[in-house]
């Protein structure tokens, strides 16, 4: 019989492969790494979702030099067998497993954050605040962060004058929000709801709670599915949009009786909470697209609920309401991050570009060699746009450039 780890390593080799097909970008990048050696002699701690289309980025950094350790930024999204293949063929330090528990998936962040790296890559910010809080930020030249939760929480230290390290924000790159969230979230979320429920979705009532270019993405590939949207948001400029997309939109209190989905992606704390849970239909299903499990009120759902959840499919959990008649609940994936949780993330071909830019905004703190004040960055528009261009070049669309005379015209007051 093979051994249990030759197979895993086997069956991640092949899961990397698949994803490397579709990473064009990344792969351009990974070989002048691999000739360049721009990382050399750096240590690199990451935090990010430990899944095919990671490896790529990870194999980059490697092979440009860098010596890497990788903890999961989510335990629901750990895919055993690339960690296995990364640590077997890549020498990459690796911690976490699929499901680990709160205290192993902060043991894992704390060792990685030991390490003492000198570039970050985070998803969520949890590795850039353990560095915080055990006062190890001297050494670290810069981070990035990947989520729009996690510069959340950055903003809300820098504002508090304690970030203590450059951090890149590569969420708000261009070609990320544009491609990755809008595109990338948007399928994988619905594909998420899709594989843990097998629902139907058009007909249904679809609530998505935020219309960030995420929400944005979400409510328009619910629609494409024959589903009604209705958005709730608190940001008067966002909810003007979704109206001029032709989706309703109302506060969540009264969505709450109309939904058949709710689909939470703010970025914060308590979008579902009990006032909604109390005026939902019997059947109503709940899911997370934001980055952490606070996004529906978890507390408030076990409180109103007349006992412990039963798991009537694989990462659906059905909370039964103490009222009469009673109603059921259905929670997808403990609440956590649906579409890593119950589907496989975003197609390897979005994070093409998201761990493109990663990879070369990593190597862009390594040349600035510290020179960046400890303050939230945007990505360098020439990295942007070498991304963008790279992307396009890989899908063999060509574009227009301007000549000098047209140039000149941007640049003259006329």
């Amino acid at each position: 019989m093979v051994p249990s780890s030759t197979r895993a390593v086997s069956a991640g080799r092949a899961a990397i492969a698949w994803a490397d097909a579709q990473m064009p970008v990344l792969a351009s990048i990974r070989s002048r790494f691999a000739r360049e050696q721009p990382l050399r002699g750096l240590r690199v701690a990451a935090c990010l979702h430990v899944t095919a289309e990671t490896a790529g980025v990870v194999r980059a950094l490697a092979q440009g030099g860098a010596q890497v350790a990788l903890c999961a930024a989510n335990p629901l999204a750990t895919r055993d067998e690339v960690a296995a293949a990364l640590r077997r063929d890549h020498a990459v330090a690796v911690r976490g497993a699929r499901g680990d528990d709160a205290g192993a998936y902060g043991d894992h962040i704390d060792a990685v954050a030991a390490s003492r790296p000198h570039l970050v890559l985070d998803d969520g910010a949890e590795l850039i605040g353990a560095l915080h809080l055990a006062r190890e930020t001297g050494g670290v030249l810069g981070a990035t962060e990947e989520t729009t939760t996690g510069l959340v929480r950055l903003r809300a230290l820098e504002a508090q004058g304690g970030l203590a390290c450059p951090v890149v924000a590569v969420n708000e790159a261009r070609a990320e929000r544009s491609f990755n969230d809008r595109y990338g979230t948007g399928q994988s979320t619905v594909d998420g709801i899709l594989r843990a429920t097998n629902l139907l979705l058009a007909g249904q009532t679809v609530v998505v709670l935020g219309y960030g270019w995420t929400g944005r993405g979400i409510a328009q590939r619910a629609r494409g599915l024959g589903a009604s949207v209705v958005v709730c948001e608190v940001d008067p400029v966002p909810a003007l949009e979704a109206r001029m997309e032709g989706y309703e939109v109302m506060p969540a209190l009264e969505a709450a009786a109309r939904g058949d989905v709710f689909i939470t992606v703010t970025g914060g704390r308590g979008a579902l909470r009990g006032e909604h849970l109390e005026r939902m239909k019997d059947g109503a299903v709940l899911a997370n697209a934001g980055h952490f499990d606070v996004e529906i009120d978890l507390p408030a759902l076990r409180d109103l609920a007349a006992g412990p959840p039963r798991e009537v499919r694989p990462l659906v959990e059905q909370y039964e309401i103490a009222c009469d008649p009673p109603r059921r609940l259905n929670l997808l994936a403990r609440g956590r991050v649906v579409n890593l949780a119950a589907a496989e993330g975003h197609p390897a071909a979005v994070m093409d570009v998201s761990f493109a830019l990663q990879a070369l905004v990593a190597e862009h703190l390594a040349r600035t060699g510290g020179d960046l004040e400890p303050a939230i960055h945007a990505v360098p528009s020439a990295i942007d746009h070498e991304v963008a261009r790279l992307k396009l070049a890989s899908l063999d669309v060509r574009i227009d450039t301007l000549d000098d005379d047209q140039r000149a015209y941007l640049r003259t007051f006329r």
